[in-house]
């Protein structure tokens, strides 16, 4: 995962719940969804944004993650945590995955 803004509280309220593992399932032919263990803060956090493949968002109304496989809606209570770091085309089939998500560690920089 790549963070979107880890300035946001939100972002780093997720990345502190990380690593997750997660049963991802579909919704709206556009996103895989899951519960997080607990609800993330919104503070700081735009009223509504318009989430793009990629994504991955924290819907908060319904206290989710949500990943996404296609742009979706502009959504009131969605906040983008970041971005998928590598393929995720496979998120678009039809049924449950499971995943894994964590952080991505940047490589020692050399001296």
């Amino acid at each position: 995962m790549d963070c979107a803004d880890c300035g946001l509280p939100s972002a780093r309220d997720f990345l502190a719940q990380l690593p997750l593992d997660l049963t991802l399932t579909d919704y709206a032919a556009t996103e895989k969804v899951a519960t997080l263990p607990r609800p993330l803060t919104r503070d700081g956090a735009p009223a509504a944004v318009t989430p793009r493949a990629g994504e991955i968002g924290y819907y908060a109304p319904w206290g989710n993650i949500a990943l996404y496989h296609k742009d979706g809606p502009h959504s009131p209570g969605l906040v983008i945590l970041g971005r998928i770091d590598g393929p995720y085309a496979d998120l678009a089939s039809p049924g449950a995955v499971k995943v894994t998500i964590r952080q991505r560690v940047a490589p020692p920089t050399e001296r």
